[in-house]
């Protein structure tokens, strides 16, 4: 199995011992992304439904430089800080993943006591290439 690690400036620069995605065969996986802006490096606005457009711009980035797209993805795996955030948080996801004409991916949602930064929401993603 080969590996080929995914980067691109237009995403948040991976800050630890980590890719901001894998390409192996035809499938990307990217590392859970956040809110935070690619060029400053700071989460953006506190709102859950600015921290989620942040997340899913960042994740389309990755996505495109890999040569894939969101319509292509087949599992997301959602991490929230409070469940109580689901409806907004869904309703910017099914924008970005879930468009009319479009099947939506497989998912998983959690609520979780702590996300990196303090953000609000954390979210990661299986594609085809």
């Amino acid at each position: 199995m080969s590996k080929a690690v995914i980067a691109t400036p237009d995403a948040p620069a991976a800050i630890g011992p980590y890719s901001q995605g894998i390409r192996t065969g035809n499938l990307i996986f990217t590392a859970g992304q956040i809110a935070l802006d690619p060029i400053s490096g700071q989460v953006v606005a506190p709102g859950i439904k600015e921290q989620t457009t942040r997340v899913m711009e960042n994740l389309r980035a990755i996505l495109e430089s890999a040569g894939s797209s969101l319509d292509r993805v087949v599992k997301a795996t959602v991490f929230l800080k409070d469940f109580n955030d689901f409806a907004a948080m869904n309703a910017i996801y099914g924008a970005y993943l879930a468009p009319e004409g479009v099947t939506p991916p497989a998912r998983s949602t959690v609520e979780v006591s702590r996300l990196p930064k303090d953000v609000l929401v954390e979210i990661e993603l299986i594609a085809e290439v």
